[in-house]
């Protein structure tokens, strides 16, 4: 039977809702020229109209407005305003531009609201210019878009998998794409420098959710697996100094998480240890382990493997926190499937995991009592808390 008639018979089958018959009368309805027409002119449906036209115009432009974000950054505008408003002579004169480009970027700064201006030709930082002031984190992610927009570039071309030879994103983050060196533990430090500096920068997004949303102090010996540099055990280390920690990642990773460790004199409680958390064993003993934006770049199957070597590494009665950016975050649905879905894409491996999928994956992992804890900004990451059963069932 031909695959029209297989898509035909199963569309007469299924049995569409209310809501679903009712939604698309209105989508053929929206969809006309000539509805479209009165609709922006009748008095109780024209903001309808024009709310959504805009809408629909910032994401077709979205790629326009990244890259004046990005301008604003390289040319440090935002460090610029950070004491005040300045006049457009006085920026024209500090940014390395001539005067005309200089006037379009402020323009299309205020446009999208990262600035504001004020009287006499005068600039000062916007609603969504102000957070970004010595901003590591954002800033770094910001610059880092530049390896993204170029895989971006073709995005049927990506979503084919044809990306050979033009891969930024999967070549930036060298545990992915390991073509030179067979095993991602034989990474060297210096290859890994890049990508562990990024994920050091921008862990304070996801390590004040995480401390914030749960109380370490019951805790004697935490196992931070994929903790990079040691970011997040840094800061739980100076709020709880009881608390052993042990980083566990690659080699390369382990030996700039010493160095990090060393200049932040906290040796004395951080251990970095090197090793590969699919293959090998992974440090035993810790009572609470922590994957924080761990398991999204990776596929289901190395998954499943990673979160059974943490269930075997953790003693009896253990809690596990799990924290990344998850698809179907109530209200953030954009940043799940269409930020991180093509972000992931990109890299080579992973996918962005909703709530119930990963609460299913750590339930066939051995765990229990999984749970959501209270994260003040979702759009950083959702966080999950489970335990390890204190008599395993054979």
């Amino acid at each position: 039977m031909p695959l029209s008639e297989h898509v035909s018979n199963d569309t007469q089958t299924r049995q569409r809702t209310l809501s679903e018959v009712f939604a698309d009368w209105r989508n053929s309805v929206i969809a006309s020229a000539r509805f479209q027409r009165w609709a922006a002119r009748f008095p109780l449906t024209r903001w309808i109209v024009r709310r959504q036209a805009s809408a629909l115009f910032d994401v077709m432009a979205g790629f326009v407005y990244s890259q004046i974000l990005l301008a604003c950054v390289k040319v440090n505008l935002f460090e610029l305003l950070a004491n005040g408003a300045l006049s457009k002579t006085q920026l024209q004169e500090r940014i390395a531009l001539p005067p005309a480009g200089v006037n379009r970027l402020l323009d299309a700064a205020v446009a999208i609201r990262l600035l504001t201006k004020r009287e006499n030709e005068h600039y000062a930082l916007g609603m969504l210019g102000a957070p970004l002031v010595g901003n590591r984190a954002l800033i770094d992610m910001i610059v880092h878009h530049g390896d993204f927009y170029r895989d971006l570039h073709d995005p049927l071309a990506l979503l084919r998998g044809d990306i050979s030879g033009k891969a930024a994103m999967a070549e930036y983050w060298p545990y992915i794409n390991h073509a030179h060196d067979p095993k991602p533990e034989s990474l060297s430090a210096e290859r890994v420098a890049n990508y562990s500096k990024l994920m050091a920068h921008t862990q304070p997004l996801v390590t004040a959710e995480v401390i914030d949303a749960y109380s370490f102090a019951k805790h004697r010996h935490l196992l931070d697996i994929g903790g990079g540099q040691g970011a997040f055990v840094t800061q739980l280390a100076k709020r709880y100094p009881d608390l052993k920690c042990t980083i566990f990642d690659l080699p390369g990773v382990a030996e700039l998480a010493t160095t990090h460790i060393s200049q932040a004199h906290l040796s004395n409680q951080i251990e970095a240890i090197g090793g590969n958390f699919f293959d090998g064993v992974l440090p035993k003993g810790a009572d609470v382990a922590t994957l924080i934006r761990v398991i999204f770049d990776h596929d289901d199957s190395r998954v499943n493997t990673l979160l059974r070597n943490v269930f075997n590494a953790l003693e009896p009665g253990a809690s596990l926190i799990l924290a990344e950016p998850m698809a179907d975050t109530p209200g953030q649905e954009a940043m799940g499937d269409a930020y991180f879905g093509f972000y992931l894409l990109a890299m080579g491996r992973g996918r962005p995991r909703s709530k119930a999928e990963i609460t299913q994956m750590l339930v066939e992992a051995g765990f229990e009592a999984v749970r959501l804890l209270p994260s003040a900004i979702p759009l950083n990451a959702q966080i999950l808390h489970c335990k390890k059963p204190m008599i395993s069932v054979a």
